[in-house]
């Protein structure tokens, strides 16, 4: 075998479009290890298995993989909004039993469509507020709580069997960076990160996650280099102190936080000889861009900055979590997947917090949604009450209120974190007491900007805030 084929067996690229490029084709018959796919790539689930289909036949054992956390993060359904309640809602109300309802329904549909590894869940802990990335993706602030929601979350996935991922190791939730546009710092200590980020991984390993994703972050306590690219901690921690045995994968290496001063093949050669066995490289990937990062790992074998020993021990685990997801994929074929499922309403309702003195809602009223351009792992996408069908007016920066008269009811997504929408928040409660402000992200701890707060804007949200309007308007007072 020479090391530029190798090389292919660790790469996980996306593309752009509905249908499997003739260049991807060939790539992946020529060993390409598989493939990531993006809302992007969905039309509809009919084209999706048509796609995968396509993606088995050029490789049997491709990884085929995605982003469904289950709630505001979705690639299914990124169009429509996602009919689950998303991971912040079942960290707050806690039952094992509804987060492995989610996850093993996540997991069939999945399956349903050839997928074969899902990068989730969220193993993070949100443990800042300001947090651009994380927040409602996260099971919470508490160790504990997150780490038994992300056991559940696993096992009951890979009862499907579809694979699961833990991310972002070693935690990416006390930031207020966003990976995708720099590069944070998380400085904590080994005995800090062991009392708190740790945890959810460990509860992760022992139940048995296939894949563990690494986070673009730098800890400088620990290395002088980001995680995705540490010895020190993918190997001397997540290998040698946790015993992590599966695939680590890393996480898009076209983040800034990765490659925005060396480049892609850089990283993906310093990600490798770090400990990375399967290399996430983007969204929308090029032909010659793979012959380049190829290329790269090539001549770092040759040169001696990459043990070639390395590079086989990572095709040999990516060829196993191939070959594992072909078999699963084997017995499902042709399966029709689950009608869209549906989660009990008045459950999520009970996990919303509501202000004890949040104006009561009047029949004269208008919503309007804050559009704050969402993250990028969320993605623009149909989210809140216009996700649910409910009418809205969409209100942007710099735009004016609507004019006096009915109540406004102003919906966003982590309303403190931006200026702008704190101005309108203001200037709307300064003209009208009676303004109802909603948050379906994660709010700040002092809920300013928050009568009530949903800690998630899927549509599955969206539709059991909408029941919680209209039992608010209907009663004459606060549920």
């Amino acid at each position: 075998m020479t090391a530029a084929p190798s090389a292919a067996g660790v790469l996980l690229p996306g593309f752009e479009g509905t249908e499997l490029p003739e260049w991807l084709r060939a790539r992946l018959s020529n060993g390409l290890a598989g493939v990531c796919l993006f809302a992007t790539n969905v039309a509809s689930t009919a084209q999706l298995l048509e796609l995968t289909d396509a993606i088995r036949a050029a490789s049997p054992h491709a990884v085929i993989a995605i982003d469904e956390e289950g709630g505001d993060v979705t690639r299914l359904f990124q169009a429509v909004g996602s009919p689950y309640p998303g991971a912040a809602i079942l960290g707050r109300l806690d039952d094992l039993s509804l987060t492995r309802a989610v996850a093993e329904r996540v997991g069939v549909q999945l399956r349903a469509v050839g997928v074969t590894l899902n990068f989730a869940p969220d193993a993070d802990i949100n443990s800042s507020d300001d947090n651009p990335v994380i927040g409602t993706r996260s099971f919470g602030a508490d160790p504990a709580r997150v780490a038994r929601h992300t056991a559940a979350w696993i096992e009951a996935l890979q009862s499907t069997g579809v694979a699961a991922s833990a991310k972002h190791f070693p935690g990416h939730g006390d930031t207020a960076t966003d990976s995708h546009l720099a590069l944070p710092v998380v400085d904590l200590s080994l005995a800090e990160l062991r009392s708190r980020e740790l945890v959810p991984f460990e509860a992760a390993i022992a139940a048995g996650t296939r894949t563990i994703m690494t986070s673009h972050i730098l800890l400088p306590q620990l290395d002088h280099v980001p995680a995705t690219f540490s010895t020190r901690i993918l190997g001397e921690l997540l290998r040698g102190e946790l015993g992590f045995t599966g695939v680590i994968v890393s996480d898009a290496l076209d983040m800034r936080g990765a490659s925005g001063t060396s480049g892609i093949p850089d990283a993906a050669v310093r990600a490798l000889g770090a400990g990375c066995d399967l290399l996430c490289i983007g969204t929308a990937n090029t032909d010659a861009q793979l012959g380049e990062i190829e290329a790269a790992i090539a001549a770092a074998t040759s040169d001696g900055r990459l043990d070639p020993a390395r590079l086989t021990d990572a095709l040999a685990r990516v060829r196993e979590l191939g070959a594992a997801g072909a078999g699963v994929l084997a017995d499902a074929h042709g399966a029709h997947p689950d009608p869209e499922p549906e989660f009990d309403l008045d459950r999520t309702i009970s996990a919303f917090d509501v202000a004890p003195a949040a104006p009561v809602l009047l029949d004269d009223h208008l919503l309007v949604h804050l559009e704050t351009a969402a993250n990028i792992a969320v993605g623009v996408g149909s989210w809140g009450a216009a996700a649910a069908g409910a009418p809205v007016i969409v209100l942007r920066e710099g735009d004016p209120l609507p004019a006096s008269g009915p109540q406004l009811v102003l919906i966003g997504r982590d309303n403190h974190r931006r200026d702008w929408t704190r101005a309108v928040i203001d200037a709307a409660r300064a003209r009208d007491p009676r303004t109802l402000v909603v948050d379906m992200g994660w709010p700040a701890a002092d809920r300013r900007y928050a009568d009530v707060a949903s800690f998630g804007a899927s549509r599955h949200v969206g539709q059991a805030l909408l029941r919680w309007l209209s039992g608010a308007r209907v009663e004459g007072a606060r549920p």
